[in-house]
């Protein structure tokens, strides 16, 4: 949340770039890999960009693809492209490659910027894509690729001033899909620019961003979070230091070389960095707050990481579908000795609406279970080109159904209990079964395969598949894995494998997955990890 002055209006992120530019031109917006790139020259390369992508025919709300790791780079095309009145899509490259064909030509994209990491997986699926005609490498060129900054140099840096209205769309992400095709959600620039101003009321500490802080972008662009915490860095006037790609390894060489004062993770990265040798070796007096989310974090886990960062810690809940966060538990509220509100999730931010709903809508009291719906500025438009799916989870008046099953205390604090949908959360990533189910299914052993999440120490959830093999054949752990491999993002793909005799299911043939999960979460408190 922004508590700096501004010197024009802001109604896109294009808009929040222009005004730092105007207000310090010469202050650096990010670092990435030894290079330093100034607001002024972030913002005369976005315009460059979003000439050349007019050259090309680029037409409004039309999606440009970016497949690639983090770079500076990437937040000059999302803002040349929002310049052109055009709307980025961030594929994630952890993604097999027929999922990122189906991503490429659900979006319709005609452009596509990749990572140098990527041409090869390009060159493999370029026949399989629909729309893709003109393809640029961020680091270098190819048969067939252009190269990034030759391309961009060769066009004016005069700023179109292509004017698009808040509601317009700005990104495009992809989430898992419960039918086993990923949705693109799609935010405009108003539910990224929610939290740029106070609108009217003095924000919490941890919410506060000067332009002196150091922000570490580690968390990959093709999710809110990513994306997110580099813009909330522009917006702000911050310095951003982007990592190519979330290493916990080097993470401490980051905050100790740059200084750091803000950053997110998740808890499992978390417990990978304070883990090192040298974390008791960094001054991390520079760091103001932690913030993390994706999932709980352990108790033991918040002490060692109290003791070793020494800064304020802020749990963040929210989806790719509300833009990020909508509820946070604030430092005060952290005891490493443990409280009943460390269960919790925290309370909304401002300017969101929070509340407990049964199967058929209505509010349930405190204390009372029901699935968590949220209404803001920030929620998703729509799911790209799916009505149905759309009219699911965002009703008439705007309430968006979560998927997540909660209750509220008397105090307003949220607390996670269950899942409404099948989703997994593994990592930080979520993974929907079906998804999982069909890659697996597709083996020709597989008679059948129901799909669950575990609980796991270093992970938080697993992924598990339960598999009935077909009469005469044989399959083993290892086998299905591997293949599965093929089909699927590795992080989707199970850990491990039960052999079962049969699935239980209903009278319909649905899947009981808490049936098969029941007997994993035994002993647990919340069926959540």
């Amino acid at each position: 949340m922004s508590t700096l002055q501004t010197a024009t209006k802001i109604v896109t992120i294009a808009d929040a770039l222009r005004d730092q530019a105007i207000l310090r031109p010469a202050k650096t917006a990010f670092v990435f890999e030894g290079d330093t790139q100034t607001y002024d020259e972030l913002n005369t390369g976005a315009s460059r960009v979003a000439n050349g992508l007019l050259s090309l025919g680029l037409q409004p709300n039309e999606r440009v693809a970016y497949l690639g790791k983090n770079s500076h780079s990437y937040f000059e095309l999302l803002m040349g492209v929002a310049k052109a009145g055009g709307v980025t899509c961030p594929v994630n490259w952890r993604l097999a490659g027929p999922e990122i064909v189906y991503i490429l030509n659900d979006c319709k994209a005609r452009i596509l910027v990749v990572g140098p990491e990527f041409v090869g997986a390009y060159n493999a699926i370029k026949d399989e894509l629909d729309a893709v005609q003109t393809v640029i490498c961020t680091e270098g060129a190819s048969e067939g690729v252009h190269d990034y900054s030759a391309w961009r140099d060769g066009f004016s840096d005069t700023d179109p001033e292509i004017v698009r209205s808040g509601e317009s769309d700005a990104l495009q992400l992809y989430t898992s899909g419960t039918t086993g095709h990923p949705k693109g959600a799609i935010i405009s620039n108003d539910a990224m620019l929610v939290r740029h101003e106070s609108r009217g009321m003095e924000p919490p500490d941890w919410s506060k961003w000067t332009a002196d802080d150091m922000s570490l972008v580690a968390m990959p662009c093709f999710h809110i979070g990513g994306t997110g915490w580099g813009l909330t860095g522009i917006f702000n006037g911050a310095t951003g230091v982007v990592m190519r790609e979330f290493d916990p390894t080097r993470v401490l060489d980051f905050i100790d070389e740059y200084r750091i004062s803000k950053m997110f993770m998740v808890p499992a990265a978390m417990k990978i960095v304070v883990e090192q040798p040298k974390a008791q070796e960094v001054d991390f007096s520079p760091m103001k707050y932690m913030l993390y989310g994706a999932s709980p974090i352990p108790l033991d886990l918040l002490k060692t990481c109290m003791d070793v960062f020494q800064c304020g810690f802020v749990q963040m809940y929210g989806m790719t579908e509300t833009s990020g966060t909508i509820v946070a538990l604030p430092p005060e509220d952290h005891d490493p000795n443990g409280n009943e509100r460390m269960r919790s999730v925290g309370l909304p931010l401002e300017g969101v609406e929070v509340k407990i709903i049964d199967a058929d809508g209505n509010a349930l009291p405190p204390r009372e279970v029901g699935e968590i719906a949220t209404r803001s500025i920030g929620n998703m438009s729509a799911y790209w080109n799916l009505d149905a799916a759309t009219k699911a989870t965002i009703d008439a008046e705007g309430w968006l159904r979560t998927g997540d099953a909660g209750y509220t205390d008397e105090d307003g604090y949220i607390y996670i209990h269950d899942r409404v949908k099948d989703m997994i959360i593994s990592g930080g990533e979520n993974v929907y079964p079906a998804e999982v189910e069909n890659a697996v299914f597709s083996h020709p052993a597989v008679a059948d395969v129901g799909v669950i999440g575990v609980p796991d120490d270093k992970w938080g959830e697993a992924v598990k598949a339960c598999v009935v093999v077909k009469a005469g054949e044989d399959v083993s752990e290892a086998d299905l894995i591997t293949y599965t491999r093929t089909q699927i993002a590795a992080y989707k793909c199970p850990k491990s494998i039960d052999f079962i005799e049969a699935l239980p299911r209903n009278p319909s043939g649905k899947i009981l997955r808490r049936q098969l999960r029941a007997p994993y979460w035994d002993g647990k408190d919340r069926a959540v990890n």
